[in-house]
């Protein structure tokens, strides 16, 4: 597959699976995330930037690839983003395993399969009857528009390709850019409600904030980061997943650091940043802002036990 709107820039390397670019790309950050020292005279949107960097880094450090998203074909990434719409993930793997079993996680089986037995196979998701119609509607969409070709549809420019889908019915912005990130190696990052929830808490957004307003913002502080900005010397090893197809396929630079963010992201929400927050052991515990301070507080995350003895020790000397 083609990397797509990069070029020649630092943001594209050829030849290397996603999860060895990812542990080679992030290879010389410290291990214990210190904070970087920030200009007072920093802009709003420089220190959001810094931070978001910061971020990404101690979520890296923490645990490493997530080696996102779980499946063995781009269609089967599609299929499991409409899946995944208002339910978790456990209900959508069901409903894949339906499909599997059934040899139907193809475009020409939904194309084929009556409506009625496909929404027996996508029960376990929930709201099957919407989706059972959504998935019809986009494979009628791929034949009208690409003559059936994930090919041809992927080799659009990402604005463009980015706005069919969105007119589609039952695609919203998560759903449109989960399927040019995960399927179609588009460089754009996902915005989920974890997302908000972390930035909204760590007050680098505020609730009236729009989705395309966070998605610039991350999407701003990662792609004009400079080359060692975005970088950890021994990157975590804890993924989620086993490792897929499709999360080892070949992506550019710029699109698997946006594909491991929002993995990281999804991990921290669920496990710590939960509607109840459950702040201890957080890898973000420490960026957290001081009541008053708001997010133009540089991020200052909290040092290890173990970093606090090798200082102790190197004072000493």
């Amino acid at each position: 597959m083609k990397n797509r709107g990069i070029g020649k820039s630092r943001h594209r390397e050829i030849g290397k699976t996603g999860l060895a670019r990812s542990l080679d790309l992030i290879s010389r950050f410290p291990d214990v995330p210190i904070s970087r020292s920030l200009d007072p005279r920093m802009s709003r949107s420089a220190i959001h930037s810094e931070n978001l960097r910061n971020y990404y880094l101690a979520l890296f450090t923490r645990w490493g690839p997530q080696c996102w998203w779980p499946a063995q074909t781009r269609f089967e990434v599609i299929v499991g983003a409409y899946l995944t719409q208002n339910t978790n993930w456990s209900n959508v793997e069901k409903a894949i395993a339906n499909l599997k079993r059934q040899r139907m996680l193809s475009i020409k089986a939904i194309r084929e399969i009556h409506i009625w037995n496909l929404e027996e196979l996508v029960r376990p998701s929930g709201y099957f009857r919407q989706k059972a119609r959504r998935l019809k509607g986009f494979v009628e969409f791929l034949d009208k528009q690409y003559s059936g070709s994930l090919d041809r549809m992927f080799a659009q420019p990402t604005t463009a390709l980015r706005a069919e889908l969105l007119a589609l019915n039952g695609i919203g912005p998560e759903t449109a850019d989960s399927i040019l990130l995960y399927g179609g190696n588009h460089p754009v990052f996902v915005v989920d409600a974890y997302t908000r929830r972390i930035l909204e808490r760590h007050r680098l957004i505020k609730k009236k904030t729009t989705y395309e307003e966070i998605r610039a913002l991350v999407e701003s502080a990662v792609s004009n980061a400079p080359p060692a900005a975005l970088t950890v010397i021994q990157a975590g090893k804890d993924s989620r997943h086993p490792v897929s197809r499709m999360s080892s396929m070949e992506r550019s630079e710029l699109s698997q650091h946006y594909n491991e963010f929002h993995a990281l992201i999804v991990r921290v929400g669920s496990e710590y940043c939960r509607s109840k927050p459950r702040c201890e052991g957080c890898p973000l515990q420490g960026f957290l802002p001081e009541k008053g301070m708001g997010a133009l507080r540089p991020a200052t995350p909290v040092v290890s036990k173990r970093a606090k003895a090798k200082n102790k020790i190197t004072a000493s000397k």
